[in-house]
């Protein structure tokens, strides 16, 4: 198992293409639209291959019982989930004020009223693929 760094911005799948000699791996949308990457910085970037799950042990698993948003590939389900309580660190301030929190794999939530620093107990109301928005219990 790979171990993933508390630093980690961004965790996408994506084909690597080549195009006129040199290799591109295109960023979604998704990740510049919730500041997880933005145009025109460097980062650092990690390349893990796919699993290969011939050697995996066959799954016990009904197929049928399965909808189609586990069978389909496609981005990851977003950590959270709507009315799960949980305590975020505060991270940075948004372009609106509200506070913005960091969870697994870097997904976003939104904290209103909330500074760089704080931990506070909160409800996750509305969670979309890339950004969650959350209600403050307890400061």
């Amino acid at each position: 198992m790979v171990e993933i760094p508390d630093s980690l911005r961004s965790l996408f799948t994506a084909t690597v293409e080549e195009r006129d000699g040199r290799y591109v791996v295109e960023v979604p949308e998704s990740e510049i639209d919730h500041g997880a990457v933005r145009s025109s910085e460097i980062y650092r970037v990690a390349v893990l291959p796919q699993v290969d799950t011939e050697d995996e042990p066959e799954s016990t698993v009904d197929e049928t019982e399965l909808s189609s948003a586990d069978r389909e590939p496609g981005p990851p389900a977003p950590p959270v989930d709507e009315g799960e309580i949980r305590t975020v660190e505060v991270e940075s301030v948004g372009d609106q004020g509200d506070g913005i929190a960091k969870v697994e794999r870097g997904y976003v939530v939104i904290v209103p009223e909330a500074e760089p620093g704080d931990t506070p107990r909160v409800e996750i109301e509305d969670v979309k693929q890339n950004v969650a928005f959350a209600s403050v219990l307890d400061r």
